[in-house]
Order: structure tokens, then C-alpha cells, then sequence
């Protein structure tokens, strides 16, 4: 099943087959900044359409402050790709120049940003499909759930080219359908003989309780900007020259999203477009244009896939962010392993379970999950312009001067955005965000600590390794205890290998009356295997305590080197459900003993054949 699920392992050397083109980057990293414009527009809309409020006209000022932002964090971005070809993006950056805590923060606001990209993703996704299908409104989060788990991760699983090869096609069909509806739309807003703009769009007032709603619609519509540094995460994927190869995906991706943004922003102002319940601003605009014929389902139908699809950015950008932290000893290092089919699978799990638990938590709302959007990745944008700026007055070079100043003004901008998104959006879930950061830098630290404990621990001294002196292992004596309940074949077998391992074996049993203990010591001694029985009354009818008991006792005569060894028997059935028959008193004992000094745990199995 795993095989047909997953696909047959791959070697090593097939790691440069799995580096992706140009043309397949760009889907596999961009869907998720491309996707955006499906949901981004209307978020500005659905903040400036409030109900008495003489905002509206104000989207178009929203819309140029967004795409402005866009062109500067995407020039920042390259520059980024270009000093880290390693890939790391803000967090690698931060660590070279700013050091631990810098980098911390962009890495948890990274975690936070692409765990939520997958969530907002899939759950817009849906939304899309509800959009033209009404019906399948109940099946909302099962719909978002199998999405999740049953197609991205599964195929991610299967590795990088995999998911290109599955992922190219939706992604230029949605480029596709967007550039000629956008071309239609504006084609015939400006031959009609209807207003380009109607008077109700540009309608407009300011005063002072106007700013924060001015700047909660520019946090929102700050959402379309979510995917951009995902090219500068994953260089490494890029055929070579990777850092090329990634600086024009990643103007090409800014350009297509730029245009794509500022069209739909036009045609949501030249219809006048409101929020509508079980529908989305994009599905009004195509219904508007092509009426309800096959171009609109062909547009909702690209759209709900290039919405899903977006997750699939975080596939490609976390699970490779998180094993550079695991080699840099802040998560578990078993992220840091690539699985059998190159990809980094544990990291691919984990980011699974982690969007699936939001998306159940949330019951599949877009615009709740929004709410807790961009402020994480506009964090980690500002670390990563201002370590940029500390790289070039570090490395110099040429054109460092303009460089450096690039970055400063990138600081600066993507610095006042964290501000507006963490003012405007505080009361709607970003407080969530200023908690979750410092409580993962937390962890962080936290997990560093353990694996700087563990090697210290383990580490050889110099004099040990000092191939000059002899390293002579003292070795101690060896007590063996078998736990026993009655004389079988079982603990036969275990005798035998007790017998091999030490010269002082014991057989211990635990009594639970007096009449019992009589009747076991008697059939020993019948037996008679040249092994001393030890047994231990037990009138509470305790098994595992009295044993654990003794063992200290026996523990307090040996000296610092000696050991013990306990060996457990226990027989293996043939049926899975024959298990559940019988107590699990060996797995119970061993997790105990485990945790002593001294003292080493080992199960003897014995195989039954019926």
C-alpha cells in the first residue's frame, strides 16, 4: 500500500533529477502569491463596503500602495536569493547577520505565515467551489480536510517532481483564465457606453476614524503578498544555475501578480461590486462577464484548484526552512532527513497535521483564518531587508551602496506594514500571532538546549581520543534477573540466553499468595535448570512494584560499574487480535526500567506457531 501510495524509493544520486526548470518553479512556488488575487481584492472590498460608510472609493490608493509594496520586497527578495544560495531565506539571512534571536523570529513567523497559507488556502479553495455549487456548503471542512490529506500531502510524499508534474497544469490554466478576464472585463468596460468607474466607486470621505479602517483594509489586502519570499526558501530546488534561475521566476511571479491584482481590482471598482453571502468577488465579476456559461465554471473551477494548489507553496517552502532549523539543532533532527523519496516527509506530516488542526479549530472560515494572516510573513520580511542592510555595509563590493539602501527602504515600508497589520488586525486574532512567536522562539531555544546537553554528555574527552595514550574499558560483573510467572518453554529459552550473557542469573517471581508462591518453587525445583529462584511475596497482589523493588535492592550491592540486565520473556502470536488477550505487563516493565541506571532492559521473544 505504502508503494502504491507513495512510489518505490530513490537513491541519492537521483536528487538532481528532482530539480525543478523555470517554467515548473514557477507553479510549484508561485500558486500560493498567484492564488492570492483571488481572495486579496476582496478582502480590501469586504473592509471598505461597510454599510454607511463612504469608503469605497478609497480601494484604488489601497490597491497602488500594495502593488508599490510588492515591487520593493520582490527587488529585496532577489538580493536575498543572491547573498543566501544555500536557501534559508529571512531566517538564514537573519542568522548570518543579526544572530540567534533575529532569526528565531523569522522562523517562527515563517512557521505561523506558511502553516496559515496552507489553511487559507484550502479553506478559499473551498469557498470557491461552494461559490458555484451551493449545495456542497455542509461539506465544507470534510471537503478541506480530504483536500489536505488525502491529495497535497500524499502527493508531495511522492516528491518535488511529483508534485511539479501534478501542480504545473492548474497553475497556468488559472493564469490563463484570470489574463482573459481580465482582458475581457476591461475590454468591455472601456467600450461600453456605461461609466469606466461608476460615480458609486469613487464615492469618498476622510476624517479622523476613517484612518483605521483605511489601514485594516491595506492589512487585509496585504494578504496577496503572502508566497513572495517562498522562491528565496527553496533555491536549492532550481535546476543550475539555481540563484539565476530564482531571480527570474521571481520577477516573473511579481509581474503576473501585479498584473492579475490591479485587473481584478479594476473590475471589482468598474461593477461596484458588495460582499455577497456564499460567494466570492471573483465569481460575481466572471459571472458579470461571461454570464453563467462554461468560461465561468471553467474560472471557478481553475480558481478552486489554484487555491488549493497555493498550500502546496508551503509544501515546498516549510518542510526545507524546518530541516535547515533541525540541522541547526532548533527542531527535532529527524526534519532535517530526507525521506525515500527525497522529500523532507516528516516535515510534510507535520505541516499536514498542523494546517488540518487549524482548519478544524476554525470550521473552514476564510476570513477568520485571514485574520491571523501576513503579520508573520511581514515580520520575517523586515528582519531579512534589515539583515540584508547589515550584509552589504559587512561585504561591500559593487553597487553595494544602492543595494543597501533598497533594503533600507524595504525595512522601513515592510516595518510600518508589521505595525498597521498588528494595530488593525490585534482584536480580530493577530494577538494569537504575538503569542505564538515568542512562545515558539521558546521552543526553540528550548530543543537547542537539549541537543547542546546531549552532546556534552556524549562527547569523548581529549584524553580518550588521544591516539597516543590506550583506552582501556573497565569492565564490571553482570547480574541477569528473569522475571518468571511459571516454568514453560518460554523461560526456558530465556534461561539459555540468560546463561550466555552472565554467570550470576536469577529467576524472579512475584507471589501473589503464599499457596502460589508453594506450587511455582515446587515445580522449579522439579525442573531443577541449575538457576536460583528468588521469590517475593506479594499479599497486595502487586506484580510490577515488589520486582522493581528488589531490583533496587539488588542495585544498592553492586558497585559503579557492575550492571544489571533484566530480561523480559515474552511470546510473539501469530494474530494481531491473539495480543489483545493478554496483559501487557512486559511493555509496562520496560518502559519503567528504562529509566534506571545501570540498568539494561531486553525482551526475549518467544514465537508461537499456532
Amino acid at each position: 500500500m505504502l508503494r502504491l501510495l507513495i512510489g518505490r524509493p530513490l537513491l541519492n544520486q537521483e536528487l538532481t533529477k528532482e530539480r525543478l526548470p523555470k517554467w515548473k518553479a514557477l507553479a510549484i512556488f508561485s500558486s500560493d502569491a498567484l492564488s492570492s488575487v483571488a481572495y486579496g481584492p476582496e478582502q480590501i472590498l469586504l473592509v471598505l463596503a461597510l454599510p454607511g460608510v463612504l469608503a469605497y472609493g478609497y480601494m484604488s490608493y489601497v490597491a497602488a500602495a500594495i502593488l508599490l509594496l510588492l515591487a520593493i520586497v520582490t527587488l529585496s527578495y532577489v538580493q536575498i536569493g543572491k547573498a543566501n544560495p544555500g536557501g534559508g531565506g529571512s531566517y538564514a539571512v537573519a542568522r548570518q547577520n543579526l544572530g540567534e534571536l533575529p532569526a528565531l523570529t523569522a522562523a517562527a513567523s515563517l512557521l505561523a505565515d506558511y502553516t496559515l497559507t496552507v489553511a487559507v488556502s484550502i479553506s478559499a479553495g473551498t469557498a470557491a467551489l461552494i461559490a458555484a455549487f451551493p449545495s456542497t456548503a455542509a461539506w465544507e471542512v470534510p471537503i478541506d480536510l480530504l483536500v489536505l490529506f488525502g491529495i497535497l500531502m500524499l502527493i508531495n510524499l511522492r516528491g518535488i517532481r511529483e508534485a511539479s508534474t501534478a501542480f504545473v497544469y492548474p497553475t497556468y490554466a488559472f493564469i490563463f483564465g484570470i489574463l482573459v478576464l481580465v482582458g475581457v472585463g476591461s475590454w468591455q468596460a472601456f467600450t461600453q457606453t456605461a461609466p469606466v468607474i461608476p460615480a458609486a466607486s469613487l464615492e469618498r470621505q476622510f476624517d479622523s476614524s476613517m484612518v483605521l479602517l483605511l489601514l485594516r483594509a491595506f492589512a487585509n489586502g496585504c494578504s496577496s503578498m503572502t508566497g513572495v519570499e517562498a522562491i528565496s526558501n527553496g533555491i536549492p530546488m532550481f535546476r543550475q544555475p539555481s540563484v539565476r534561475n530564482a531571480s527570474i521566476t521571481s520577477f516573473w511571479m511579481s509581474g503576473l501578480l501585479g498584473i492579475m491584482f490591479l485587473g481584478i481590482s479594476f473590475l471589482i471598482l468598474h461593477f461596484h461590486l458588495l460582499p455577497v453571502e456564499n460567494s466570492t468577488a471573483l465569481s460575481e465579476i466572471a459571472e458579470r462577464i461571461f454570464g453563467r456559461n462554461g468560461f465561468y465554471y471553467y474560472i471557478q473551477f481553475t480558481t478552486m484548484l489554484i487555491l488549493y494548489l497555493a498550500a502546496n507553496t508551503s509544501f515546498n517552502g516549510l518542510p526545507p526552512l524546518m530541516s535547515i532549523l533541525a540541522r541547526d539543532g532548533y527542531l527535532p533532527r529527524y526534519l532535517a532527513q530526507r525521506g525515500e523519496r527525497l522529500s523532507f516527509s516528516n516535515g510534510i506530516v507535520l505541516l499536514s497535521l498542523a494546517a488540518g488542526g487549524l482548519i478544524f479549530a476554525y470550521g473552514g472560515d476564510t476570513e477568520h483564518l485571514i485574520s491571523l494572516y501576513a503579520l508573520g510573513v511581514f515580520l520575517s520580511f523586515t528582519i531579512a531587508q534589515i539583515a540584508m542592510v547589515h550584509h552589504w555595509r559587512n561585504v561591500k563590493g559593487r553597487f553595494w551602496i544602492p543595494r543597501s539602501i533598497l533594503n533600507s527602504v524595504g525595512a522601513i515600508v515592510t516595518g510600518i506594514v508589521v505595525i498597521i497589520i498588528g494595530v488593525s488586525k490585534f482584536a480580530y486574532g493577530a494577538w494569537m500571532i504575538f503569542l505564538f512567536i515568542p512562545g515558539m522562539i521558546f521552543v526553540f531555544k528550548k530543543i537547542k538546549g537539549h541537543y547542546t546537553d546531549l552532546a556534552d554528555q556524549l562527547r569523548l574527552s581529549p584524553e580518550e581520543m588521544d591516539p597516543q595514550q590506550d583506552t582501556h574499558i573497565v569492565s564490571g560483573k553482570n547480574i541477569v534477573l528473569v522475571p518468571i510467572s511459571s516454568p514453560t518453554r518460554m523461560i526456558a529459552q530465556t534461561l539459555r540466553y540468560a546463561k550466555s550473557i552472565g554467570d550470576d542469573v536469577r529467576a524472579v517471581h512475584i507471589a501473589t499468595s503464599e499457596e502460589i508462591g508453594q506450587k511455582i518453587a515446587a515445580k522449579w525445583n522439579c525442573w531443577n535448570p541449575g538457576i536460583p529462584l528468588v521469590t517475593i511475596n506479594s499479599p497486595y497482589r502487586l506484580v510490577i512494584q515488589p520486582l522493581l523493588t528488589y531490583i533496587d535492592e539488588v542495585a544498592k550491592e553492586q558497585a559503579p560499574e557492575d550492571y544489571i540486565t533484566i530480561l523480559i520473556p515474552e511470546f510473539e502470536t501469530r494474530k494481531w487480535w491473539h495480543r489483545l488477550l493478554h496483559n501487557q505487563t512486559g511493555l509496562i516493565l520496560r518502559t519503567l526500567l528504562i529509566l534506571k541506571t545501570n540498568v539494561i532492559v531486553s525482551t526475549v521473544p518467544f514465537h508461537l506457531k499456532k
